[in-house]
């Protein structure tokens, strides 16, 4: 025979001060919207006294009306960001389950390669200091693109790839440089005609900046008749129409051509500005011109 057990209100009430609630600082619960109060909501995670939820720890800012955003019995995850207190009560946070997966995306992001955009916020001696999707970063002098006066970035938006990530100690080092590079690599095109300008000249050659990437005009590449001194020809800081000739993406080196835009050789030489006016009309011709041996040998096979 089975007898009846009453249990009251009070011996529950003893049966849960008899569990035990290890919640650790960092822990993601799950719990629903139980109640509203002016400075937050307070979440039912299961344990004898609700999360409380502080306003600060919503994200995106919530709108006037709480309920409307957390309505009863709305249920997700959140981050223990502060121990019980005396009551029992911990503090939950939206905001660090975000900040944690915006750590987690700038990891893939450094193994992948891939870009973001970020906000410049202010300076300090060695680069600038950077918003990158709600969490600090750093870009450092050498990975700007020009670092004459840092001032002058504050406000801008920049496109970095990440350079190195360490969600524990918060430090997010960024690089524009190589993201410029890498977009400036992508549209480049073996064959292609480029506008560029000298930015430093070798008794080998020349550097030429084709907006945020530097490829090499060699001397023996400049014209048909090679010119004795390549300080004869170019300057430093002049603009030039040039032919990428190869990419070597692995070693991160381009080579340009200029002598395929002469008529005979020697004409670079002689006539700069009047090859560098008709450069593109020049091109075109060659390419055409290429294109059409090329069907002919078609034809003929």
């Amino acid at each position: 025979m089975t007898r009846d057990i009453a249990f009251s209100a009070d011996d529950f009430a003893k049966a849960l001060e008899g569990q035990s609630y290890n919640y650790e600082t960092g822990q993601v619960v799950t719990g629903k919207v139980c109640e509203h109060d002016t400075k937050g909501v307070y979440i039912d995670i299961g344990g004898k006294c609700p999360g409380f939820l502080p306003i600060k720890e919503i994200v995106p800012a919530p709108s006037d009306d709480l309920s409307e955003d957390f309505p009863l019995g709305f249920e997700r995850e959140y981050a223990i960001v502060r121990g019980a207190n005396a009551e029992g009560q911990v503090t939950l946070s939206i905001r660090q389950i975000e900040l944690d997966r915006i750590w987690d995306s700038m990891v893939e992001r450094q193994t992948s390669g891939a870009t973001l955009e970020v906000q410049v916020t202010g300076t300090n001696r060695g680069g600038v200091v950077v918003d990158a999707e709600s969490i600090r970063g750093f870009i450092p002098r050498s990975h700007l693109l020009r670092s004459d006066n840092l001032q002058d970035f504050v406000g801008q938006t920049l496109t970095v790839t990440v350079l190195d990530v360490i969600k524990e100690k918060e430090k997010l080092v960024l690089s524009h440089r190589l993201a410029e590079r890498a977009k400036c690599m992508s549209r480049l095109e073996e064959g292609a005609l480029f506008a560029g300008t000298v930015v430093s000249i070798k008794p080998y050659g020349a550097f030429v900046d084709l907006g945020g990437v530097t490829g090499l005009l060699h001397a023996r590449q400049i014209s048909q008749k090679r010119p004795n001194d390549v300080e004869e020809v170019l300057s430093v800081g002049q603009d030039i129409q040039v032919v990428i000739g190869e990419i070597d993406e692995w070693e991160q080196k381009i080579s340009l051509v200029t002598k395929t835009l002469e008529s005979y050789p020697g004409e670079l030489l002689d006539k700069f500005d009047k090859v560098m006016e008709e450069a593109e009309a020049r091109w075109e011709a060659a390419k055409a011109a290429k294109e059409g041996k090329s069907d002919a040998k078609k034809s003929e096979s």
